[in-house]
């Protein structure tokens, strides 16, 4: 069974305007390079989202499985350009079916929005079992040293942006709470044509370096790198774990 999705990614108006309100995907750049590196032909896109990612890798001609929990985000997957290329599975990583594969990955800050410890747990029981002996699991979470959540307000996120079909669309956060490491937000969109609002209330969890590598380890993966998010220099760390041979 699919795991909570969040509103923002399951309303299916929300979902359709995640790619226009966010349109430069050059993080993804960094793991399209990883997989070169790694001579990756199999890959796991976990919490694959609206697709982009998984879709990069199959121009590439890579086989590549694309989870998430949320509908709505795997509809506006499926009907993009390439989509049929991509095997598309609406579950989350604790109920992933049998498979291996090379690399596994979580881009976007994936990792945050699993906030509750046993789904944490599993999922990472889960890509460990997908994964190949050697295969290798890749991902990003926000340094909580850094506090980004303390820019997370309508004065510092307000934008307005014109989608097509839609017109212009009114846009911002707000962090409605802060309990030790959960920060808890909503997000606002106006369609500025009807006066239409729709919010949402996510909740991400701010885990510590020693924390998830403590974490990796207990789940059987050897910790090999953590590097710094090239494209976010200092904000961010980029996990490099493998299942052992």
């Amino acid at each position: 069974m699919a795991g909570m999705a969040d509103e923002a990614y399951e309303n299916p108006r929300l979902a359709a305007l995640y790619d226009p309100l966010d349109p430069d995907r050059g993080d993804l750049d960094v793991y399209v390079g990883v997989a070169e590196k790694l001579n990756a032909r199999q890959v796991l896109d976990v919490g694959c989202g609206t697709g982009t990612f998984a879709l990069m890798l199959a121009d590439r001609g890579l086989a590549v499985t694309g989870v998430d929990p949320a509908a709505a985000s795997l509809d506006v997957a499926r009907c993009k350009r390439g989509g049929e290329r991509v095997r598309w599975i609406h579950c989350d990583a604790t109920a992933l079916p049998e498979m291996r594969v090379d690399l596994a990955t979580m881009t976007a800050n994936v990792v945050q929005e699993i906030v509750d410890s046993r789904a944490w747990e599993g999922t990472l029981r889960g890509i460990h079992s997908a994964l190949r002996p050697g295969g290798h699991l890749v991902f990003e979470t926000r340094d909580p040293a850094r506090r980004a959540w303390e820019e997370w307000n309508r004065a510092a996120t307000h934008r307005v942006v014109t989608v097509e079909g839609v017109g212009p669309v009114e846009t911002w956060v707000d962090v409605t709470d802060v309990s030790r490491s959960l920060v808890t937000f909503r997000s606002t969109v106006v369609f500025t044509a009807t006066g239409e609002t729709l919010t949402s209330d996510s909740t991400l969890r701010f885990r510590e370096r020693a924390e998830v590598e403590a974490d990796l380890t207990a789940h059987g993966y050897v910790v090999d790198e953590v590097r710094d998010a090239p494209d976010r220099p200092g904000r961010e760390f980029v996990f490099f774990a493998r299942r052992p041979e």
